[in-house]
């Protein structure tokens, strides 16, 4: 049998696999390099650093992103013209492996005449327009709502360059019904994830957890809102944690006593986070691509509760309890302190993601797609 190498560019260092994008890269990289594959990853990197345990891949590059202010002025989305490299290109082609795209931001090279005849696939982590006009909403005002909104008239021109690509794995049913629509051609590879199996455990926690990268304004607007809707009004310990959180949101979380901010945690600490809450609440006001945050609770947490944009399209509700309006989601949080989470919760969650979101399956898929030399398109669908 042949070796089978992937180039795998990735929009930013997929280590440490601590928010959403980079848990999805991360893993699966993981998953196909356990599957044999030969995976010369190729990194943008703008302040994550070069990380040691990236060299398990057959080979890794990095290739700094150029975020200055220039490459907003441009039509291209500022997310895929600051990854231009001709270094990265001058890699490419040193060989005539297939490519895989992380995301929208790295598939400049599709544009590239000098690669037109090579299979370049990409990995869609969300309809990015779609992504950037809720950020866009997000914002008040200013400069930031500005360049959301700008990046999402521009991400949806250049949307169509997909048509160039061999393939498109999407990640949500919902994302693969819009690009399998647009441009066929499109497989269904569920997001992947730290575990393998549903590590929760029994009985039961003493608070309720949100966590999120808080640096990204959704998660900040959903923290806000559960604090000041929810958390507030409840006589419960409530943490919120993740990365970078605001000064205006820690002054938020002082302001009521029974609010904790935990910031900045290892990935052990926000496993044990996780495992040690009774309920994990997870909000969001964006039902677009898959959220990697409702992956960890389910598999390291006990009961999830959440809002129904948070499970649209993933099929999860069935092991969520689902409630969109404050007084409902402090009746489910009143109702779920006082209930053992059982070994038989943990079976039933644990045969349900296996059917979704096992890692080896989810990259056999890929790897048929990809190196099946017999099935030279892809299937319309999954």
């Amino acid at each position: 049998m042949s070796e089978k190498h992937l180039h795998i560019i990735t929009f930013d260092v997929p280590y440490p696999a601590n928010y959403g994008g980079v848990i999805d890269v991360f893993y699966r990289v993981k998953a196909l390099t356990e599957a044999g594959v030969k995976v010369h990853l190729h990194c943008f990197e703008y302040g994550r650093g070069e990380q040691e345990v990236l060299k398990r891949c057959h080979e890794v590059k990095y290739y700094k992103r150029d975020t200055s202010f220039v490459n907003q002025l441009s039509l291209t989305p500022f997310i895929v013209n600051s990854r231009r490299s001709e270094a990265l290109v001058k890699d490419l082609l040193e060989d005539d492996f297939p490519i895989l795209c992380e995301g929208l931001h790295t598939t400049l090279v599709l544009l590239d005449k000098r690669l037109k005849d090579r299979e370049i696939y990409v990995r869609t982590h969300n309809v990015e327009h779609d992504y950037y006009k809720g950020l866009g909403d997000s914002e008040r005002f200013g400069w930031k709502k500005l360049f959301y909104l700008s990046e999402a008239w521009k991400l949806r021109r250049f949307e169509p360059i997909l048509r160039k690509a061999a393939g498109i794995f999407a990640i949500s049913r919902k994302d693969e019904d819009y690009f399998s629509s647009q441009y066929g051609k499109t497989v269904l590879v569920p997001g992947f994830n730290s575990a393998d199996s549903v590590c929760s455990e029994t009985g039961r926690g003493e608070y309720v957890l949100y966590h999120g990268n808080l640096s990204v304004k959704e998660n900040e607007n959903a923290a806000k809102w559960l604090i000041e809707n929810v958390f507030s009004k409840l006589d419960l310990h409530c943490i919120v944690s993740g990365l970078n959180p605001s000064e205006k949101l820690k002054k938020l979380a002082e302001k009521y006593p029974n609010v904790i901010l935990a910031a900045n945690p290892d990935d052990a600490e926000m496993i044990e986070l996780l495992r040690n809450a009774q309920v994990n609440i997870l909000v969001t006001n964006q039902p677009t691509g898959l959220k990697l945050k409702l992956l960890n609770a389910l598999y390291n947490g006990r009961f999830c509760l959440v809002n129904s944009d948070m499970v649209k399209g993933t099929s999860l509700d069935k092991l969520c309890i689902v409630a969109d309006e404050p007084d409902q989601m402090i009746d489910e949080i009143k109702r779920l302190m006082e209930k053992d989470f059982t070994e038989g919760d943990i079976k039933d969650r644990d045969a349900r993601m296996r059917q979704l979101y096992d890692n080896e399956a989810n990259a056999r898929k890929i790897i048929e797609t990809i190196f099946n030399k017999g099935q030279k398109s892809m299937a319309h669908g999954s």
